[in-house]
Protein backbone atom coordinates (compact mmCIF):
# COMPACT_ATOMS: atom_id res chain seq x y z
CA UNK A 1 0.00 0.00 0.00
CA UNK A 2 1.56 3.53 -0.54
CA UNK A 3 2.10 6.39 2.03
CA UNK A 4 -0.62 8.38 0.70
CA UNK A 5 -3.30 5.94 -0.82
CA UNK A 6 -6.88 6.04 1.35
CA UNK A 7 -7.35 2.95 3.30
CA UNK A 8 -10.28 1.92 1.74
CA UNK A 9 -8.35 1.46 -1.63
CA UNK A 10 -6.84 -1.33 -0.81
CA UNK A 11 -7.93 -4.20 -2.20
CA UNK A 12 -8.91 -5.95 1.33
CA UNK A 13 -11.29 -3.22 1.45
CA UNK A 14 -12.85 -3.42 -1.71
CA UNK A 15 -13.04 -6.98 -1.52
CA UNK A 16 -14.77 -6.97 1.97
CA UNK A 17 -17.19 -4.61 1.03
CA UNK A 18 -18.34 -6.71 -2.27
CA UNK A 19 -18.51 -9.53 -0.14
CA UNK A 20 -21.00 -7.86 2.00
CA UNK A 21 -23.41 -6.17 -0.37
CA UNK A 22 -23.73 -9.87 -2.31
CA UNK A 23 -24.75 -10.86 1.58
CA UNK A 24 -26.63 -8.29 2.30
CA UNK A 25 -28.82 -8.84 -1.08
CA UNK A 26 -29.23 -12.64 -0.07
CA UNK A 27 -30.11 -12.02 3.39
CA UNK A 28 -32.52 -9.10 2.65
CA UNK A 29 -34.02 -11.16 -0.05
CA UNK A 30 -36.33 -13.00 1.41
CA UNK A 31 -37.35 -9.88 2.63
CA UNK A 32 -38.82 -8.50 -0.01
CA UNK A 33 -42.15 -10.70 -0.06
CA UNK A 34 -44.81 -8.66 -1.43
CA UNK A 35 -47.64 -7.41 1.08
CA UNK A 36 -51.10 -8.83 -0.38
CA UNK A 37 -52.36 -5.78 -0.69
CA UNK A 38 -49.38 -4.58 -3.03
CA UNK A 39 -50.54 -8.26 -4.58
CA UNK A 40 -53.92 -6.97 -5.36
CA UNK A 41 -53.30 -3.67 -6.44
CA UNK A 42 -51.18 -4.83 -9.21
CA UNK A 43 -53.22 -7.96 -10.35
CA UNK A 44 -57.10 -7.41 -8.94
CA UNK A 45 -57.06 -3.64 -8.41
CA UNK A 46 -56.64 -3.36 -11.69
CA UNK A 47 -60.19 -3.68 -12.68
CA UNK A 48 -61.55 -4.27 -9.32
CA UNK A 49 -59.86 -0.89 -8.00
CA UNK A 50 -59.81 -0.31 -4.41
CA UNK A 51 -62.48 -3.16 -3.69
CA UNK A 52 -65.23 -0.90 -4.81
CA UNK A 53 -65.41 -1.97 -8.59
CA UNK A 54 -67.40 -0.03 -10.96
CA UNK A 55 -70.88 0.13 -11.07
CA UNK A 56 -72.77 -2.22 -13.91
CA UNK A 57 -68.35 -2.97 -15.24
CA UNK A 58 -66.73 -4.76 -11.95
CA UNK A 59 -68.44 -5.81 -8.78
CA UNK A 60 -67.47 -4.66 -5.36
CA UNK A 61 -65.14 -6.79 -3.50
CA UNK A 62 -64.73 -5.33 -0.15
CA UNK A 63 -68.09 -5.82 2.36
CA UNK A 64 -68.88 -8.80 0.10
CA UNK A 65 -66.03 -11.37 -0.07
CA UNK A 66 -65.70 -11.94 3.71
CA UNK A 67 -69.35 -12.74 3.72
CA UNK A 68 -68.82 -15.24 1.04
CA UNK A 69 -66.02 -16.42 2.59
CA UNK A 70 -68.28 -17.48 6.15
CA UNK A 71 -68.71 -21.07 4.82
CA UNK A 72 -66.87 -23.46 3.45
CA UNK A 73 -68.48 -23.67 0.10
CA UNK A 74 -68.24 -20.04 -0.43
CA UNK A 75 -64.35 -20.19 0.16
CA UNK A 76 -64.24 -22.98 -2.34
CA UNK A 77 -66.38 -21.30 -4.60
CA UNK A 78 -63.87 -17.34 -4.52
CA UNK A 79 -60.74 -20.58 -4.74
CA UNK A 80 -62.08 -21.67 -8.20
CA UNK A 81 -62.54 -18.32 -9.47
CA UNK A 82 -59.30 -16.93 -8.98
CA UNK A 83 -57.80 -20.19 -10.38
CA UNK A 84 -60.32 -20.58 -13.15
CA UNK A 85 -61.83 -17.58 -13.81
CA UNK A 86 -65.72 -16.79 -14.21
CA UNK A 87 -67.82 -15.70 -16.86
CA UNK A 88 -71.36 -14.18 -17.24
CA UNK A 89 -73.86 -12.28 -15.64
CA UNK A 90 -73.91 -12.03 -12.01
CA UNK A 91 -75.50 -9.52 -9.41
CA UNK A 92 -73.61 -8.01 -6.57
CA UNK A 93 -75.48 -5.74 -4.04
CA UNK A 94 -78.36 -5.42 -6.07
CA UNK A 95 -76.87 -4.18 -9.45
CA UNK A 96 -76.36 -6.49 -12.73
CA UNK A 97 -72.55 -6.95 -13.88
CA UNK A 98 -71.91 -8.75 -17.17
CA UNK A 99 -68.45 -8.93 -16.86
CA UNK A 100 -64.81 -11.72 -17.75
CA UNK A 101 -62.94 -12.22 -15.17
CA UNK A 102 -59.29 -14.23 -15.97
CA UNK A 103 -57.69 -17.32 -13.78
CA UNK A 104 -54.50 -15.64 -11.77
CA UNK A 105 -52.81 -19.32 -12.22
CA UNK A 106 -49.75 -17.47 -12.55
CA UNK A 107 -49.95 -16.42 -8.75
CA UNK A 108 -48.77 -18.82 -6.12
CA UNK A 109 -51.21 -20.80 -3.56
CA UNK A 110 -49.64 -18.44 -1.07
CA UNK A 111 -50.51 -15.39 -2.97
CA UNK A 112 -53.46 -16.08 -3.72
CA UNK A 113 -54.86 -16.87 0.07
CA UNK A 114 -53.21 -13.84 1.20
CA UNK A 115 -54.89 -11.52 -1.53
CA UNK A 116 -58.57 -13.38 -0.93
CA UNK A 117 -57.69 -13.39 2.92
CA UNK A 118 -56.40 -9.48 2.83
CA UNK A 119 -59.80 -8.83 0.89
CA UNK A 120 -61.67 -10.90 3.33
CA UNK A 121 -60.50 -8.91 6.44
CA UNK A 122 -61.67 -5.67 4.81
CA UNK A 123 -65.32 -6.95 5.49
CA UNK A 124 -67.54 -6.64 8.44
CA UNK A 125 -66.99 -9.98 9.11
CA UNK A 126 -65.21 -10.43 12.95
CA UNK A 127 -62.75 -12.63 12.73
CA UNK A 128 -62.60 -12.19 9.22
CA UNK A 129 -62.43 -15.86 7.43
CA UNK A 130 -59.01 -17.06 5.99
CA UNK A 131 -58.56 -18.51 3.02
CA UNK A 132 -55.19 -20.84 2.95
CA UNK A 133 -53.31 -21.81 0.43
CA UNK A 134 -54.64 -25.68 0.62
CA UNK A 135 -57.87 -23.81 -0.61
CA UNK A 136 -56.09 -22.64 -3.52
CA UNK A 137 -53.99 -25.56 -4.14
CA UNK A 138 -57.38 -27.80 -4.17
CA UNK A 139 -58.92 -25.71 -6.91
CA UNK A 140 -55.75 -25.28 -8.52
CA UNK A 141 -55.89 -29.39 -9.03
CA UNK A 142 -59.21 -29.39 -10.85
CA UNK A 143 -59.30 -26.91 -14.31
CA UNK A 144 -62.63 -25.53 -15.24
CA UNK A 145 -64.37 -23.50 -17.54
CA UNK A 146 -65.48 -19.67 -16.43
CA UNK A 147 -68.97 -20.74 -17.65
CA UNK A 148 -69.15 -23.86 -15.19
CA UNK A 149 -67.64 -21.22 -11.87
CA UNK A 150 -70.65 -19.65 -13.28
CA UNK A 151 -72.89 -22.40 -12.38
CA UNK A 152 -71.20 -22.98 -8.94
CA UNK A 153 -71.78 -19.18 -8.59
CA UNK A 154 -75.75 -19.98 -9.03
CA UNK A 155 -76.10 -22.78 -6.72
CA UNK A 156 -73.79 -21.36 -3.85
CA UNK A 157 -76.34 -18.64 -4.21
CA UNK A 158 -79.19 -20.66 -3.48
CA UNK A 159 -77.81 -22.62 -0.55
CA UNK A 160 -76.45 -19.33 0.91
CA UNK A 161 -76.88 -15.98 -0.59
CA UNK A 162 -74.40 -13.97 -2.28
CA UNK A 163 -74.33 -10.34 -1.53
Amino acid sequence: MRGNAPLAASPFFRNTGYVLAVLGVLLLGGCSRKSPKSLYGSNCGICHHSGDGMPGEVPPLVGRLDRIASTAEGRHYLANVLMNGVSGPIKANGLRYNAEMPPFRYLSDDDVAAILTWLSSRGQTKPAPEITAADIAQARAVRQSAGKIASERENLDRLHPIP
